[in-house]
């Protein structure tokens, strides 16, 4: 046979709390401004968190223009000539400078 929990006698029923009767009302009421309560939380955590990712995006936009910006102002010019340098002495002498590309 199986054997069954038993209640104390003296244990209030579950609509009870120290002994005095509580409206079922007054759960369902303090369980629905849990309820918005947490959703109002959830949706200022969202909020923040999507100003903090559209941030980052920009950011991360402005970083990637930047840098086409520094790459391209470090490449050569089309038609740029070499010049020719020697070492006279301790110095270079550069030969051709004043020249224009052909």
């Amino acid at each position: 046979m199986s054997q069954m929990a038993t209640v104390p006698a003296d244990m209030p029923p579950p609509e009870t709390f120290n002994g005095a009767p509580q409206p079922v009302g007054l759960r369902r009421i303090a369980g629905a401004l849990a309820l918005v309560a947490a959703a109002v939380v959830g949706v200022v955590l969202a909020v923040v968190f999507a100003a903090a990712l559209a941030v980052i995006v920009v950011l991360a936009a402005a970083l990637i223009g930047l840098a086409g910006v520094a790459l391209r102002g470090r490449r050569r010019p089309r038609g740029e000539m070499v010049i020719e340098a020697r070492k006279v002495g301790h110095s270079w002498v550069a030969y051709g400078w004043d020249q224009r590309p052909s």
